[in-house]
């Protein structure tokens, strides 16, 4: 991680540091909690959020636990605030995983969870269990989402409780392939679930 989150009865807040080896400040703009909810949106002029204002943007994932059994949560971005979230994204996403039992230890690409111009939604996490002590935790990375030049390229990294009781770590990365600006994310869970937990946006300066 980049920066340094304040503490607060547990939860983070506003102030943030950068690392000894640079990294910029974290500004919280905004966190949403999920409790029992289908998204969590985050949109242009909602909230104070102005995804013109900083050149990257990192998304933080508390607590992420889905109502049903065995779900990966997952994200889309926007570039007509939020009315429609189809914007077509290209990306890559391996894992590497260990299980409780010590059976089995793997790391590899996983071609059924990448997009290839896809404008669905691009999954982030492995399946979540939905009991009281699984969860997902990470963060998502996005740079210069307001640019008309350029693709808006991203990349996360989550930890996850696996339903089968495994530990899960994946990475994604890709870009959004268009040069108009985007200015909505929705995070949600797949087959249109619900989910309880935080995401926390936060401008790097």
């Amino acid at each position: 991680m980049s920066g340094i989150i304040a503490q607060n009865s547990g939860r983070h807040t506003g102030l943030v540091k950068a690392s000894s080896g640079g990294g910029g400040v974290w500004n919280l703009i905004k966190t949403y909690t999920a409790s029992g909810d289908a998204d969590l949106s985050f949109v242009e002029g909602t909230d104070d959020i102005d995804f013109t204002a900083y050149n990257e943007f990192v998304f933080k994932f508390y607590d992420l636990n889905p109502a049903d059994d065995d779900k990966k949560f997952q994200f889309n971005v926007s570039i007509d605030t939020g009315s429609n979230y189809n914007v077509a994204k290209t990306t890559a996403f391996f894992r590497a995983y260990h299980d409780e039992a010590d059976t089995e230890a793997v790391l590899g690409y996983v071609t059924g969870n990448d997009l290839a111009q896809g404008t669905g939604v691009q999954v982030f996490t492995e399946s979540a269990g939905n009991g009281a002590d699984e969860s997902a935790y990470g963060e998502l990375h996005l740079f210069a989402p307001s640019s008309t030049t350029f693709v808006k390229h991203f990349y996360s990294r989550t930890s996850t409780y696996y339903t089968s009781d495994y530990a899960m770590d994946v990475y994604v990365a890709g870009y959004a392939n268009t040069t108009s600006a985007v200015d909505a994310i929705q995070f949600s869970v797949e087959s249109g679930g619900n989910f309880d937990g935080s995401i926390s946006l936060y401008g790097i300066s």
